[in-house]
């Protein structure tokens, strides 16, 4: 058996992912959500379960993004209704959403390098 380039369930993470950016930024009009930015699924093999990492623009504070990922989860029957509207499968994965760091701290390490640079040249 030959393997193939992208197994199933990253074929299905990522139109889950697409799907779920159009959801939350046309379908969510609750303002404690702002501006959610879907960064990646992760869906388990037997795709019941699907991590999905977001970022929310303008919401720096733990309190602020805490009730941000409540808010999507009590919103979670509304997106996954949605979502199986957009999608065929047989059954829609349970959404678990994730607070994704990955940005700021790349702005942390950016600064850092530029930091050690500007040091280097003095």
């Amino acid at each position: 058996m030959v393997s193939r380039e992208f197994s199933r369930t990253d074929r299905v993470a990522e139109q889950l992912q697409r799907e779920l950016a159009l959801i939350l930024q046309r379908e969510i009009k609750d303002p404690r959500v702002g501006m959610p930015t879907v960064l990646a699924v992760e869906i388990t093999r037997d795709l019941q379960h699907a991590k999905v990492f977001v970022s929310f623009l303008g919401k720096d504070s733990e309190q602020e993004i805490t009730e941000a990922l409540s808010v999507l989860a009590k919103a979670e029957g509304f997106i996954r209704s949605t979502l199986a509207t957009k999608i065929r499968m047989r059954v829609m994965p349970q959404l678990h959403f994730k607070h994704d760091t990955s940005i700021k701290r790349g702005q942390v390490m950016s600064s850092l390098i530029d930091q050690a640079r500007s040091k280097d040249s003095e």
